[in-house]
């Protein structure tokens, strides 16, 4: 389950609510991602918050963009969640599909590219080794609990990228709009290659979809309301043309199904994207994981 993030008029008593619920019910991570021009929280304040507020389940960016943030203090950063968390934290890393964001914080954009997020990733790891990346007398720490380093995930939904992340991610972070199965074993199946041709262990699958649960037409206009707002570097008319098909809206026992559809191609886990703050959506989601599980 990810959290609100991106909603509206959040504040740290919606986050814990559901950050707690989260960690009590079935579900096995608990994702939040990452804007910068944007009113969302920032992903590493919130993930020492989750730190502390959870027990059980697993912390999931979903996703960093490591190119908007220098690589050793994102680093020390991330092997400090680590701690706080007990090695509960796995990394989505992506290059980003926003210019905005890399303006907002002075970034390069002609470091959003493949090789930009891969040459980021080699000096963390490199932090997380406990090499010295300078002649400083110590190392940058703390060291992770997680032996390396946490796991990493590639976010994407492209091949290339897919295929180029096989000799440093543990995992595909993908995301689906329109829920075509098809594509996604397509693209499953070409990690799966990509991580056997760099002989890697089979990578963790997961991809995420907006969802709202209800009957009528409530759930489907509210995903509409989520997507206007999330999407605001798309021109209106764009978002309003691919939001009847985009996410997906229904009952919980139509939920379920769509589930058990996913993990016939192989998927390992489905990280659900709310489209409200409203807990009761939260309660909802939990009775269907429960009753998958």
């Amino acid at each position: 389950m990810t959290l609100p993030v991106m909603e509206p008029g959040l504040d740290a008593d919606v986050l814990r609510t559901w950050a707690t619920e989260i960690d009590r019910g079935s579900f096995s991570s608990l994702c939040f991602g990452e804007r910068i021009a944007f009113d969302n929280p920032d992903t590493l304040t919130l993930l020492g918050a989750l730190a502390a507020w959870t027990e059980r389940v697993r912390l999931v960016t979903t996703v960093v963009v490591p190119q908007l943030h220098d690589p050793v203090m994102l680093a020390k950063a991330l092997a400090t969640g680590d701690m706080l968390c007990g090695g509960r934290l796995t990394v989505g890393l992506g290059i980003g599909g926003r210019h905005e964001d890399y303006h907002a914080v002075g970034a390069d954009t002609g470091t959003q590219t493949i090789r930009g997020l891969t040459d980021r990733v080699t000096t963390m790891r490199r932090v997380w080794a406990g090499e010295k990346i300078t002649d400083s007398m110590l190392p940058v720490g703390p060291t992770p609990p997680q032996s390396g380093g946490p796991e990493l995930h590639v976010g994407t939904t492209g091949p290339k990228t897919i295929r180029s992340a096989a000799g440093w991610a543990d995992g595909v972070a993908g995301v689906t709009l329109d829920l075509k199965l098809d594509r996604q074993a397509e693209l499953f199946d070409v990690a799966r290659r990509a991580w056997a041709d760099a002989g890697r262990r089979r990578p963790h699958l997961a991809t995420s979809f907006w969802f709202a649960l209800g009957t009528g037409d409530g759930p489907r206009e509210q995903i509409h309301r989520h997507l206007r707002h999330y999407m605001n570097w798309i021109p209106t008319e764009f978002v309003d043309a691919m939001a009847p098909t985009t996410g997906w809206a229904g009952t919980e026992d139509e939920l379920v199904e769509t589930l058990r559809r996913f993990a016939a191609i192989g998927t390992d886990e489905v990280q659900l994207i709310p489209t409200s703050s409203d807990p009761d959506q939260l309660r909802r989601a939990a009775e269907v994981a429960a009753a998958f599980g």
